[in-house]
């Protein structure tokens, strides 16, 4: 049995060490670059507010690997209502936010490996104890990442993956 938990990509033939297990993005879809230069705007790790009127959380659409016990996550921005924007705000810090109702919420991430988009598909965010990202709930729709959220994903779907994301000529950082 062979310890190498890397892969050797079909599209360039090259071997990675690692098989990444979790993708994130920087930015909700309707961030732009030049809203940074304005007042009425922020965007830090965790929290997004565009012109004082939309408002965004990011958190982790975890989706279980059958057979191993791991966890495939993507870091992804969900809006929520303003009210619903404070009263995580207002908690971020505090122990025990995560006995908090789920907040409703829309995936504001075009995670472009998936057809139809993802963007606007309906979530609950779970909060979770401070330090932990929350956990973005998909509605059980149809679609296949809510598909894979519910029924898990195997390995060699991981690996489809990552070299969708290392080859896409798309920015994921």
């Amino acid at each position: 049995m062979t310890s190498d938990l890397g892969f050797t990509c079909s599209c360039c033939g090259q071997h990675h060490a690692e098989l990444p297990t979790n993708y994130s993005t920087t930015a909700p879809y309707a961030w732009d670059p030049s809203f940074a230069e304005t007042s009425d705007c922020l965007l830090s790790s965790d929290q997004c507010v565009i012109k004082a009127q939309h408002y965004f959380v990011k958190g982790l659409i975890e989706i279980p690997v059958i057979g191993t016990g791991d966890v495939f996550s993507w870091g992804v921005w969900v809006s929520l209502s303003r009210e619903n924007f404070a009263r995580a705000a207002d908690l971020w810090d505090s122990p025990g936010r995560e006995s908090e109702e789920p907040y409703f919420g829309w995936l504001t991430t075009d995670l472009s490996i998936y057809s139809p988009s993802t963007i606007n598909l309906k979530t609950n965010l779970h909060t979770r104890p401070v330090g932990q990202r929350p956990l973005v709930e998909l509605e059980p729709t149809d679609h296949p990442l809510a598909v894979e959220q519910r029924t898990g994903i195997t390995r060699d779907r991981v690996r489809e993956i990552a070299e969708a994301v290392l080859h896409s000529t798309r920015d994921r950082s």
